[in-house]
């Protein structure tokens, strides 16, 4: 039997399952088939010595031959072999060759599901993710397998949609500022008249939009490495002296927009990546200060409970669905009051990707009122 792996031709070798299965419970019928045969034949002497002893002189006619009555016994134990040989040869037999159909019937229909299996993972292409084998027999091991087989395949289309759209989002973000850059470029050039004042308001239009493009590439790349790899560093850590950090790193921004902070920090410790750690306590700067609106408020708290060490970033803003909260932990999603185009939207991915990295648990939750929560909870040091 042919099998393709890694995009070559494999062969079976040895013989199918259904071979050996029928085969083996051929061969035990047998053993068992030839045991009782065995057994009947010998029983045979058992049955003669039970017959009565007659008269010296009598004769008896045994299958129309007249013998003595001192050969009677084993005249009757030879006819008794001959015809418990003789049958059991021919129900010997019939019952092997039954035996070898029926199982090979059998097992052809028990294995059907794993022959769907294995037909359905070669007809497997990009365009054909969606089926599924859909097993609908008695639910045994082979039924268990086939649904296995099933979730596996919503996890491989979920993950190949999120990767399609992941590609389709990336390409448009970076397309944008390639595009003012063309564009800047174009107008410039083609105008005759174009002084010194304009062509530095071009180059300062295409220094913005490769800034942009490049924040964008370093976004990415750190949440490739993040997903990808392991932690680089394990050490213990304190979450408070980081959000304080952020907190400072955000003060001029926030003056500008006349936002106020609330700072609780008390002793978080935790184990991990210190650099990770800072880039989570920095992400929340996309989603609390740059995203919130002038005059709002944020509010940043630190601390340890049973569940472990934990983060929480809240602030106001724009009004986010509470049946949405959950997408803005993907790739290039915003809030749907969010278009301004400040960031890429991967902030809280990267969050996302660096928590999980570090066994803990990320989750949000809408603002009443407008805003968004984001708390993270880390495995206490």
């Amino acid at each position: 039997m042919l099998a393709e792996r890694g995009g070559s031709v494999r062969v079976r070798r040895g013989p199918g399952l259904r071979l050996r299965l029928t085969l083996l419970a051929t061969a035990l019928v047998t053993a068992v088939s030839g045991l009782l045969l065995w057994l009947g034949w010998m029983l045979a002497d058992v049955v003669v010595s039970a017959v009565p002893v007659l008269p010296e002189g009598t004769t008896v006619r045994v299958r129309g031959v007249d013998v003595d009555a001192e050969q009677l016994g084993e005249a009757l134990r030879d006819a008794t072999r001959d015809d418990v040989l003789r049958a059991g040869s021919l129900a010997f037999v019939l019952v092997v060759i039954a035996t070898a159909v029926i199982a090979w019937v059998l097992t052809g229909q028990a294995l059907r599901p794993l022959h769907e299996v294995t037909a359905t993972a070669r007809r497997l292409s990009v365009e054909s993710l969606g089926e599924r084998i859909g097993h609908r027999g008695p639910r045994d091991e082979v039924a268990e397998l086939a649904d296995t087989f099933d979730a596996m395949l919503d996890r491989l289309q979920a993950a190949f949609d999120a990767q399609q759209r992941f590609v389709a989002n990336a390409s448009h973000e970076l397309r944008t500022p390639l595009t003012v850059v063309r564009t800047e470029l174009d107008v410039t050039l083609t105008d005759p008249n174009a002084d010194v004042a304009e062509l530095h308001r071009m180059a300062s239009v295409v220094r913005a939009a490769t800034d942009r493009a490049d924040a964008l590439v370093d976004a990415l790349l750190t949440l490739a490495r993040t997903e990808s790899a392991g932690l680089a560093a394990r050490e213990p850590v304190d979450l408070a002296p980081i959000a304080k950090s952020a907190v400072t790193a955000v003060g001029a921004e926030a003056a500008v927009r006349s936002l106020r902070i609330d700072v609780d920090t008390r002793p978080a410790p935790a184990v991990g990546d210190p650099a990770w750690l800072n880039r989570v306590a920095g992400n929340w700067r996309e989603t609390a200060v740059r995203h919130n609106v002038d005059g709002g408020w944020v509010h940043v708290s630190t601390g340890c409970g049973p569940g472990g060490s934990s983060l929480r970033v809240s602030s106001s803003g724009a009004g986010v669905p509470p049946e949405r909260v959950a997408e803005l932990f993907e790739p290039f999603r915003r809030a749907a009051a969010d278009r301004t185009g400040q960031g890429a939207g991967l902030g809280l991915s990267i969050v996302r990707a660096v928590v999980h990295a570090h066994g803990g648990v990320v989750h949000a939750e809408a603002v009443p009122g407008g805003g968004l929560s984001v708390c993270v909870e880390l495995p206490a040091g």
